[in-house]
């Protein structure tokens, strides 16, 4: 309640994709007042005040006007009263299914990373059911996901097995520094190649590269507000971590929705006693391309590591990244070897936000907001343009709208390393 008291009605969220930002993507593509930022918080302030019944969470029309909140985060930084219409969703979403019970989309997005674990035992029936048109349409059918889209296959090798080969063959015999890499429930599943491609990175770069036992990111079952197990999660990981990761031995995250939650979320989940080990985890939590940009500025990775020659790149930031970190060090990280030349798209959010634009009620305006900005500026790009997002979502997104495959920042960078 007080945090929907926050908006002061200002209307900052009625942008368009002319005016720039992100907030609020599903008002730009629509132009509904009640798609707005504003909208959702009066709405949220009203049905808490003056709902007559039992329990105010328990009320349809809330339910509907958050709906097509992708839960970007942008109104967390651009709204000028930080209003994080996000984070109440996930409070909302969290008491609403207390009392209606939990859909089984829901259920099954939010345990995605069990069902990965499971279909990773046996990858190629997981696989062959995902991409076979008839399997893959049945199982679309019945969790209520776009027929047009396509289910992200697991990864040919698990992460999990790879590393242990990559770190005890790479590791360098003079360091650098030491690191932590988180290894999210994305990364392990899906993009593993991306997850090598960090890996071989910073060890060919001369860091000690350390995959710490963690649990999954929570990020699954936050996105669907399901809180209670979330912080569950959450606070096994913070036991986890808060011994080893320090100024000096940072957690470095691939996905940004996943390392990004330790600066956002897990502070406030946190249970009371682990508040402090919270605050210091996010302090000492960064993106790819973060300690990169921290690493050269304290001297340690010169020009000289890597290629002189020259790359044209356009690079999308994750929705997240941009609220809560800035694309700054993205950009930065991109254009240090000296002839490369890099280009932000002016893009907001892409429109997939995780599981939001593959469900089939959502798909539409999901389209909608990537034709804004992104897929044309793709679209408009020479062959020769390399497309990095870093966001696994938005890749797919791409993917789907563009019929083009955008690289990870991680990517880009092992491939400009020069050869040893």
């Amino acid at each position: 309640m007080r945090a929907a008291e926050n908006c002061n009605g200002s209307g900052d969220c009625r942008k368009n994709q002319v005016m720039g930002g992100t907030m609020c993507p599903s008002f730009m593509a629509t132009g509904d007042e009640k798609n707005s930022t504003r909208a959702r918080a009066n709405s949220l302030r009203e049905i808490l005040t003056n709902n007559p019944g039992d329990n105010p969470f328990d009320s349809k029309e809330l339910f509907e006007v958050l709906d097509n909140c992708l839960m970007c985060k942008a109104c967390k930084s651009e709204c000028p009263s930080s209003v994080d219409v996000a984070k109440m969703k996930m409070e909302f979403l969290q008491h609403y299914y207390d009392f209606h019970g939990i859909p089984l989309r829901t259920r099954l997005i939010a345990y995605l990373p069990v069902f990965h674990k499971l279909g990773a035992a046996v990858p190629g029936i997981f696989n062959f059911v995902v991409k076979n048109k008839f399997t893959s349409a049945w199982i679309k059918r019945i969790i209520r996901f776009a027929p047009q889209r396509q289910i992200p296959p697991l990864s040919g090798q698990r992460f999990s097995k790879l590393i242990k080969t990559y770190i005890h063959n790479m590791q360098p015999e003079k360091k650098r520094g030491k690191i932590y890499v988180l290894k999210d429930e994305f990364t392990h599943y899906l993009d593993t190649d991306i997850g090598i491609a960090a890996i071989r990175f910073f060890t060919q770069l001369g860091y000690e590269v350390v995959i710490p036992k963690t649990n999954e990111s929570a990020r699954t079952w936050l996105s669907k507000g399901l809180i209670r197990t979330a912080k569950k999660i959450i606070n096994k990981n913070i036991r986890s971590l808060k011994d080893i990761v320090s100024e000096e031995t940072p957690l470095v995250g691939i996905e940004p929705s996943a390392i990004l939650g330790f600066r956002d979320e897990y502070p406030d989940l946190a249970a009371s006693d682990l508040k402090p080990a919270a605050m210091k985890l996010a302090q000492h939590a960064y993106l790819f391309e973060e300690i990169f940009a921290r690493e050269i500025e304290a001297g340690k990775i010169t020009k000289d590591d890597f290629t002189s020659d020259q790359l044209r790149i356009k690079f999308h930031g994750h929705c997240q990244q941009k609220a809560i970190a800035g694309t700054d060090a993205t950009k930065k990280t991109l254009s240090f070897p000296e002839n490369y030349e890099v280009e932000e798209i002016p893009s907001g959010c892409c429109g997939m936000a995780g599981s939001f634009g593959y469900e089939k009620e959502h798909y539409d305006l999901a389209m909608k907001i990537g034709e804004m900005v992104l897929f044309p500026d793709i679209r408009k790009s020479t062959p020769e343009t390399v497309i990095v997002a870093s966001g696994t979502s938005c890749r797919c997104h791409i993917k789907d709208g563009t019929n083009t495959n955008a690289l990870h920042p991680a990517e880009v960078m092992l491939k400009a390393l020069k050869k040893p």
